[in-house]
């Protein structure tokens, strides 16, 4: 910070707009830098859902790929908060946002109907499971939800393309992130992981590869008024060169994968 009373910079013969740019390079905060997976701290009720030895066999498999301590670390879940999780598939997540929130929180998970059936059963079945009394499921077209009340968190994992496949629905992009923009509390969290495009395609891969350009998203987004607070490399994979379908068995389950973590001022 310039010191009190510094003018030194406007005597006569200075570059003058030189000091109106150092001027102001002072007052701007220099940005942060993405955080990294070393640099991610993990609290105990964390470390606790993640390690809770009732946890389906076929979920704790995944572990070793998903990170999903330091990813929950990273988006924040805290216990007491309300969740709104999107397409939450076979409940991998959702078990663990359930564990972490407790009883004071709530998990609204919202699955779609624009697709088969498998996934609303699994989600179903996750909600019979013994304290999961602070799941509730939605069931809405492809691009909408509902939601009671306003969240602290709206999560999706690996399915923000899939908003961009037509054969599953046309979309409004700009819409749906207003929506979500909407139904979360001031300061709230917008995570979204997907599977790395190569950078400038956009979501012209999503129907085939199942892929989106991490650039793509930021900007969608922050269309809706949200503010990128953080992104992490958690879950980056530089030997994927994207140009294989997600559901390739030589990449599967390890793509490149964007973390970003966005906020509603």
């Amino acid at each position: 910070m310039a010191r009190a009373g510094r003018v030194e910079i406007f005597r006569p013969g200075r570059n003058v707009a030189a000091a109106v740019w150092l001027t102001l390079a002072l007052s701007i905060p220099a940005a942060a830098a993405p955080s990294t997976a070393q640099s991610i701290k993990v609290p105990d009720y964390v470390a606790s859902a993640v390690a809770d030895p009732s946890r389906p066999e076929a979920d704790r498999k995944l572990d070793a790929d998903r990170k999903p301590a330091q990813l929950l670390a990273f988006a924040r879940v805290k216990p007491g908060q309300e969740v709104g999780e999107y397409l939450p598939g076979g409940g991998y997540y959702t078990r663990l946002l359930s564990q972490i929130v407790g009883p004071r929180g709530k998990v609204y998970a919202l699955e779609t109907t624009s697709w088969g059936k498998e996934n609303i059963a699994n989600t179903e079945a996750v909600l019979k499971e013994p304290g999961r009394t602070n799941v509730v499921l939605d069931l809405s077209a492809l691009g909408s939800f509902r939601l009671p009340e306003k969240v602290d968190i709206f999560w999706t994992t690996i399915n923000y393309h899939d908003l961009h496949v037509p054969k599953y629905g046309n979309v409004d992009m700009e819409a749906f992130n207003r929506a979500v923009f909407n139904s979360l509390k001031r300061g709230g969290t917008y995570l979204i992981v997907d599977h790395a495009a190569a950078p400038g395609t956009g979501a012209t891969l999503s129907p085939r590869l199942h892929r989106i350009d991490r650039a793509t998203v930021i900007e969608e987004v922050k269309v809706a008024g949200f503010v990128l607070a953080d992104e992490s490399d958690l879950l980056r994979n530089p030997a994927d060169d994207h140009s294989k379908p997600v559901f390739d068995p030589s990449i599967r389950t390890k793509t490149d994968q964007f973390v970003l973590r966005f906020r509603k001022p």
